[in-house]
């Protein structure tokens, strides 16, 4: 009795098994720290947006604003005064040095040319001094030394400067203007002229400066 072919079936893959509740759990929970550490990123670089936008803002405010600088006569230190009060011979020469000082406030330096300081009598120039060109250093306050001299030959009348004088006083305006440039980071530049008014009252009998007011 001939055999019968058995036939030969290739034998099944086994089944995978099935996940278990601790792979879901941890699945589960990998997934929630990625969405977390999202979050936390994005909030991050919100808050860094926000903090870049603040200093843009302050920076604008502050550092970009460029104010005029102040120039005035700080100090003032007689070398020689000559005066004659008597009646229509009134006069008075006079040498002295003048600190001049430039206050920068701004966040970059302020360079400025030269410029002519005038000395006024009653409205008459009586004298005059060059302003050297300098550079004032970001925040900071440039102090230059000028030598003065003023006199009467100018004057076409006495009769005021012999009314003053009498009381022993001499009173003299300075005027001046700068002429020069803030530069903020090497970048930014921008004009500036910053003016000067200053009214000086010297006592000619002790031969000091009695007062200084400038504007």
């Amino acid at each position: 009795m001939a055999e019968k072919e058995q036939q030969v079936h290739p034998q099944a893959p086994a089944d995978k098994h099935p996940r278990s509740d601790e792979e879901s759990a941890s699945s589960l929970q990998s997934k929630e720290l990625k969405r977390k550490k999202r979050i936390k990123y994005a909030v991050y670089i919100a808050a860094f947006a926000v903090f870049q936008t603040a200093v843009i803002l302050v920076f604008a405010l502050t550092v970009m604003r460029v104010k005029n600088p102040k120039v005035r006569i700080g100090r003032v230190t007689i070398e020689t005064m000559e005066s004659n009060n008597t009646g229509a011979a009134a006069s008075f020469d006079l040498k002295f040095i003048a600190q001049v000082t430039v206050k920068n406030t701004n966040f970059g330096h302020y360079k400025f040319d030269n410029s002519t300081m005038t000395f006024l009598y009653d409205g008459v120039r009586v004298g005059e001094a060059i302003i050297p060109k300098a550079r004032a250093r970001a925040r900071s306050t440039k102090k230059l030394d000028v030598t003065v001299e003023v006199n009467s030959r100018a004057l076409t009348t006495t009769a005021g400067l012999d009314s003053e004088m009498s009381s022993n006083v001499l009173t003299l305006n300075s005027q001046a203007k700068l002429r020069g440039q803030v530069e903020l980071m090497k970048v930014m530049k921008k004009k500036k002229s910053p003016e000067m008014n200053c009214t000086l009252t010297f006592n000619v009998s002790t031969r000091n400066l009695q007062e200084l007011n400038c504007e």
